[in-house]
């Protein structure tokens, strides 16, 4: 093994810190007393004859100089402290009274496996940098991600409810030109049925008048059913009047049985014509009368003539209908209109 310079001389510690200096209360047993340093196989050699810090065996929190600089440091702040508390004035200590201190934060040529330097301190705080820079791209990546997610599924959700929106519109639309189709449908049905219904009454009537005749032609009808004057000893007219001149010729509206013909005070000569479902027609005011009791007659014969006798103030004929018995009768005009005869 080379030899080596001989290292100066460590300064011996005393026996007894200095409290005013360092704020201690008194001797600690953890300090001293110390020898002279020696350098052995395991220690560092030294260079230029500034010297090295041995290695820390077994995993230490110092692992550097630095570590041991600011544990300097923290020692003058713990002893400001305690002469704070101790009430002496601070003792200033300066860098210039630690020998060696510069030798210890020396960064020029430290052997492998040695204390960490300075620069190897920078590189390892860039690569924290770049790991925590690392780690927020990370969470920043992580986070857009779940944005992008749940933008995604507002997205989704928008496009549902908008096909359901539009499959309930759809539907309702459906269902609105279903309603208006079967709407449309019932009231063509409605028409058709209309349609035939009197198209049936049309031929139903046409089949009636060719049955039924009106009672006399070239006539004005002059009073209608229920009309009220004085003229009526009723006070209401009871009849139908067809105004015509002495001597028209008046017609069986149906064939039927003669069941009265003769005079019959006011209604002056008066012919009653009984048709087969009991249904009595009154002819009044006739000038002469051409049949007698319990003939039959046909549609269209000739039953008697206009005339003005009985209450009268002009030739006319005045025509009662008389259905199921009544005495008061039902309005000529529409039963007329009700066989199909246009009056």
């Amino acid at each position: 093994m080379a030899s080596n310079r001989p290292a100066p001389a460590a300064p011996s510690a005393p026996s007894q810190r200095d409290t005013e200096t360092f704020g201690y209360g008194g001797h600690r047993t953890d300090e001293g007393p110390f020898q002279e340093w020696n350098p052995t196989a395991e220690s560092i050699r030294p260079v230029r004859g500034r010297h090295r810090v041995t290695k820390q065996r077994g995993g230490g929190l110092a692992r550097s100089s630095t570590v041991l600089g600011v544990g300097v440091i923290a020692a003058v702040g713990a002893g400001g402290m305690a002469s704070a508390q101790t009430g002496k004035p601070p003792v200033s200590i300066s860098v210039s009274d630690l020998p060696s201190v510069g030798s210890l934060i020396s960064d020029d040529d430290t052997p492998e496996g040695s204390a960490t330097p300075l620069s190897d301190l920078a590189t390892a705080s860039a690569d924290t940098e770049q790991g925590t820079s690392g780690a927020g791209e990370a969470l920043r990546a992580r986070i857009m991600a779940q944005v992008e997610h749940q933008q995604e599924q507002i997205e989704t959700k928008a496009a549902q409810d908008a096909a359901e929106a539009a499959r309930k519109a759809a539907a309702e639309a459906a269902a609105k030109a279903e309603k208006e189709a079967k709407a449309k449908a019932a009231e063509a049905k409605r028409k058709a049925e209309e349609e035939a219904r009197k198209k049936a009454e049309a031929e139903r009537l046409a089949a009636l008048a060719k049955q039924y005749t009106l009672p006399t032609s070239a006539y004005t009808i002059t009073s209608t059913f229920g009309q009220a004057g004085a003229y009526w000893s009723s006070g209401y007219h009871t009849g139908l009047d067809f105004a015509a001149p002495t001597g028209t010729p008046i017609k069986a509206v149906h064939s039927g049985t003669i069941t009265e013909a003769g005079w019959n005070g006011s209604y002056g000569y008066k012919t009653v014509l009984t048709l087969d479902d009991g249904t009595e027609i009154w002819y009044a005011h006739q000038s002469s009368i051409g049949v007698s009791v319990g003939q039959k007659v046909n549609t269209g014969d000739v039953i008697g003539r206009v005339g003005a006798t009985g209450n009268v103030t002009g030739a006319h004929l005045h025509l009662e209908v008389h259905t199921g018995g009544s005495t008061n009768g039902v309005d000529p005009l529409a039963w007329l209109r009700g066989k199909g005869l246009n009056v």
